[in-house]
Formats: C-alpha cells, structure tokens, sequence
C-alpha cells in the first residue's frame, strides 16, 4: 500500500438517536449532518486519501464515529469492544475493512474501549479513563503493544467524553490541549498548545500528512495551530457536533507501513525548535 486510505462510515438515519454523556439531546439535522460528512470526506481526497466509505443503518446511530472502533498502528489494527453497548454492532464491518491493511487484534470482554480515548504520539500511546474506556482495555492495550516498543500511559479524563475531546497531536512533538479538561502535566515530554478559553472543544484536530484539518466553529484556536507554520484545513462539523462528534470520530487514518516511524525519526533529528501557546 503506497497511498494513504482514510475508512468512513455513512451517517445514519438515526443519528439524532446517538450516544450522549456529557451534551444535551438537541434536534440534529440529519440531512444537513450527510452534507457536512461528504464535505468532510472531500478534505481527506484533496489531502491525497483513498477513502473507503462503509454504509450504515437505522440501527447503528453513531456509526459515522468510526474512529471509536479501532486504533491502527504501522504493525496491526486493535478492534475496540466500545464502551456503549449499542455500538458493538458496528464492530464486524470496521474489522473486515481493516484485515485488508493490517492484521487485528481485539480488545476482549470485560474490556471496554472507545479508540476516540486513545492519543498514539510516536511510540507513546495515552489512554484515557473515561465512561466508555475502563482498566481491563488499557491492560489489554498495554500486553498488546509493550512487545512492539509502545509505551502505554493511562489518563484520568472526567470532563469530556473522550480522550481527544481534550487533547491531540498536531505534529510529533506537539499536542493542541484544552487545560480545563485535562492536565497538561500528563504531557509534560510535549510542546502544548492551548485552546482559545472561548473554544473549548477546539482541542480535536486531525492531523494528516500535511495538514490539520479543525473544525471551522472554532477559528482562533486554528490561527494558533497555522502560527505554528502548519497548514490548517477547515470543514463545518455543527450538527456531528451535536452528537458529541469531531473531527477525529469520522475516520480512522491508514498511513503506508513505516510513516509513522519516518516522521518520528525526523522529528528526533529535527534542530528546529517548536513553537509554543501555552
């Protein structure tokens, strides 16, 4: 595989049904949410991905959440065991889409796991301890990965659904963090840059090969990133918003086998320093 593949699920019908912890239920435009995830999906071709989109049903109402159901790495792809009982049902189509680029391993019962509570930056993977994501998955993660060189750091998260609700990488040495949702002292081997104070859900970017593609509710947080000299991509997310969704939630990102671990290595021999928010 030489080119990069982004897995999209469709949104449901029943999206206006979904999952929620920390927002309240509010109408969700069903129609308008589709038209969001197709201009969504056209962000990831013009960055040079082959999308693959999975359908989806009335019964799996978060189902365009795909990210939830699986953390792939250079070596394999761990399916997840969500943490919401409903969405388990979505797992088998994810799994099949994935045995093409990596080989799988699953998280097992009683292990529950949401991969939006799983922050990889190199060979440091962060998981966050939230509703969905519990004690018995993070060992499975950590038996999983420690034989491949991952560390596994767990995180205390209680004021957002997810892990990356509060906190994601932007390039391999710096993380976007809102501090009101998470300790920065977690991060403390990174550069940080924080959220505008007005944009609290600012902290979920997706970083792709050559840009970071943010959410357009919230453009002061996105002038930080582009100080940084990263090019920054915006897609209106409002109504997957309102299902407690982001940016990251809508896809999961299929590098070519050692990218990752080129980029870390240039990273490592990098003299340019990173420029700070915090």
């Amino acid at each position: 595989m030489s080119t990069p593949v982004a897995i999209t699920r469709a949104v449901s019908p029943a999206l206006a049904s979904c999952e929620l912890t920390h927002q309240d239920r509010v109408p969700i435009d069903v129609a308008r949410a589709a038209a969001q995830h197709h201009l969504y999906i056209g962000a990831l071709t013009d960055a040079g991905y082959r999308v693959e989109q999975l359908d989806s049903t009335g019964e799996m109402p978060d189902s365009v959440f795909v990210e939830d159901i699986s953390v792939v790495f250079d070596e394999l792809a761990v399916v997840t065991r969500p943490g919401a009982v409903s969405r388990r049902a979505e797992v088998a189509a994810v799994a099949e889409a994935l045995a093409v680029y990596r080989p799988l391993s699953f998280i097992k019962e009683p292990g529950t796991i949401d991969g939006g509570d799983v922050l990889v930056a190199g060979k440091r993977v962060f998981i966050g301890r939230s509703t969905r994501t519990n004690a018995d998955a993070v060992a499975q993660m950590r038996r999983l990965l420690s034989p491949m060189g991952y560390t596994v750091c767990e995180v205390a998260i209680d004021d957002c659904l997810h892990l990356k609700s509060a906190v994601t990488t932007v390039d391999e040495q710096t993380l976007l963090l809102n501090p009101a949702w998470i300790a920065p002292a977690a991060f403390r081997d990174f550069e940080i840059v924080t959220v505008d104070d007005r944009e609290p859900h600012a902290a979920n970017a997706l970083r792709l090969r050559d840009r970071i593609v943010m959410a357009s509710a919230y453009p002061r947080t996105a002038d930080r990133v582009a100080a940084l000299g990263l090019p920054v991509v915006t897609v209106d997310a409002s109504e997957l918003a309102k299902a407690e969704g982001a940016v990251t939630c809508c896809s999961l990102i299929i590098e070519p086998r050692g990218t990752s671990n080129e980029r870390q290595q240039r990273a490592t021999s990098s003299e340019q320093p990173v420029a700070s928010n915090e």
